[in-house]
């Protein structure tokens, strides 16, 4: 049995939650794939995946082991692309995630451009705004927008462009409740808060390299960036968000900037990739593109 081949197999079925769609995405039939995957079991001595009529599922081992198959099978590929010199022109798949807004307005045009430029690379774009763990979920490269220190373990990040926050408000909604003055002021309005219901809400500003972390509440919470400008723009409340999402509002006096005697304090735009694909020639010619276009 082709170990590799088997691992190859067992990953695609976990990823496409079954033996038919995996056997498709391979060009394979699906008693080749379930015979690789039976065989690998069976050299194994566990059960992998947990089948059923209506779909196929990772065991707890099974999980562990497909997480671990990620790893092997990418340095597998960086060693044939290092033996190869990397191949004069890239090709293949390259899986990336980012966050949702900031795809949809920035990095589209830009990966399309990227693509034009490199037609053998087909690029798969996953937009979400949870945080990703890209060793875990199997992509070669994130973008994040985050405030960092050090980069996490087993990611190589770089710095592509900071990227400022600004404190909203639609005018009629600051007719209505005033303008803040300062920071404790902001406990007396409605703040639309990023993040999950069950959390504490809390907005960190700076003044001169001291921060100050004010609690919040307000009418609304949401994961999503544009929910929360679109709730700001309709008078439900102030909105803490990156310059790049509020920018149009601000120009046609939909949203109005909030200054305070504190900031918020600013993020980052960064690229985000695990150690092991530092020899991908698809990922360091995407970190170069992305830094060339984001120098300004």
């Amino acid at each position: 049995m082709d170990k590799f081949a088997a691992m190859h197999a067992f990953v695609r079925v976990v990823e496409a939650k079954g033996f038919a769609a995996a056997a498709r995405e391979m060009g394979m039939s699906r008693s080749a794939i379930n015979k690789l995957v039976i065989g690998l079991e069976t050299e194994l001595g566990v059960r992998l995946l947990q089948r059923s009529t209506r779909r196929v599922s990772p065991t707890a081992t099974g999980t562990a082991f497909y997480q671990r198959c990620l790893g092997i099978l990418a340095d597998l590929e960086e060693a044939e692309l290092a033996l190869s010199q990397a191949q004069a022109e890239p090709v293949g798949p390259l899986r990336i995630n980012a966050p949702m807004t900031f795809g949809t307005m920035h990095l589209g045009p830009i990966l399309a451009e990227f693509m034009a430029n490199y037609p053998g690379v087909q690029v798969q774009l996953t937009l979400a705004d949870r945080f990703v763990d890209p060793l875990a979920e199997g992509f070669d490269l994130t973008v994040r927008i985050a405030k960092l220190e050090t980069a996490p373990p087993r990611l190589v990040a770089h710095e592509l462009t900071p990227l400022p926050r600004l404190l909203c408000a639609a005018p009629g909604y600051l007719e209505r409740h005033g303008m803040p003055k300062t920071v404790q002021d902001l406990k007396d309005h409605s703040c639309l808060a990023y993040g999950e219901l069950a959390n504490r809400h809390g907005w960190i500003l700076e003044n001169a390299g001291e921060e100050i972390d004010i609690n919040i509440s307000g009418a609304m919470c949401s994961n999503n960036g544009e929910v929360l400008r679109d709730a700001a723009i309709q008078g439900l409340g102030i909105v803490l968000l990156p310059r790049f999402m509020v920018q149009a509002s601000l120009d046609c006096d939909a949203l109005r900037e909030i200054a305070l005697n504190y900031r918020p304090t600013a993020l980052s735009l960064w690229v985000m990739y695990p150690t092991n694909r530092h020899l991908s020639t698809k990922v360091q010619l995407l970190t170069s593109f992305l830094q060339q276009r984001f120098s300004d």
